[in-house]
């Protein structure tokens, strides 16, 4: 068997586990949805034209960002519990190796957020129209928000024994990521709205950096003073890299005991 297919056979399992909790993805899509054509429209006629000129289009690439995010961070607690319940010493009994373990989960938490946020993806070109060659970027950005968020749940869920600390700790960076983020106010409003350093923090937040690709993609017209695409680009990429070998370390140090 070549090296790859373990590391494929380890992702599709995990993808195999996300589709059995049916409901709770049901609930997520219910909830993903009901933000963007409830909460959206609502506020559509609410939030002032100059800051933003139509909160529905600034707010739907946000959505997709947050469906990738919350698909790949899914995959932490599932590591979290066979670390608890010992099942890892089954997985390490199979003929592959820890890397090969390790590196197929982070990939199951990628293609989970990927295929999860596809749809949104569609939707948004639906809504917008075609974007080109920047549509490319955007699965990029795809790709590298959920590698991610799927390496930093992974990382959080081997950082400490306690079953109670790694939940609080995982809850805690999970709405830190969702609230502290671009993704319903302006980068205009949040710096007139918070002291420094919390807009540099909100604003280099990884969500924020692919909700800002994701505008820039779609709702050019809708985004006002985003950095540079290229910009957002080199700021992801030094996250996906720097939350990668984090989780991939962590997790490989538990294996190991």
């Amino acid at each position: 068997m070549t090296w790859g297919a373990p590391v494929a056979i380890v992702a599709y399992r995990d993808l195999q586990r996300f589709w059995k909790y049916r409901w709770w993805v049901a609930g997520l899509i219910a909830m993903n949805l009901a933000d963007l054509f409830v909460f959206a429209l609502i506020f559509r006629g609410i939030v002032r034209r100059e800051l933003v000129p139509d909160y529905f289009y600034f707010l739907a690439p946000g959505i997709a960002s947050i469906a990738a995010f919350a698909a790949a961070f899914t995959i932490g607690r599932e590591v979290m519990m066979e670390l608890r319940r010992g099942f890892h010493h089954y997985l390490l009994s199979l003929p592959i190796s820890r890397w090969e373990l390790v590196i197929g989960r982070v990939c199951g938490g990628v293609v989970r957020g990927a295929i999860y946020q596809f749809p949104f993806l569609a939707l948004l070109f639906i809504l917008t129209g075609n974007p080109g060659l920047n549509l490319v970027i955007a699965i990029l950005a795809t790709l590298m928000i959920s590698a991610s968020m799927s390496s930093l749940s992974i990382a959080l869920s081997t950082l400490v024994k306690s079953l109670e600390m790694q939940a609080t700790i995982r809850s805690a960076t999970y709405f830190a990521l969702f609230f502290l983020s671009n993704v319903f106010y302006p980068e205009t409003v949040i710096k007139q709205r918070f002291p420094e350093p919390l807009p540099t923090l909100i604003e280099n937040n990884p969500v924020s950096i692919a909700t800002s690709i994701y505008r820039l993609t779609f709702t050019p017209h809708i985004a006002y003073e985003l950095p540079e695409l290229e910009t957002l680009l080199i700021k992801l990429v030094a996250w996906t890299i720097a939350l990668t070998l984090l989780g991939v370390i962590l997790y490989e140090r538990n294996l190991r005991g």
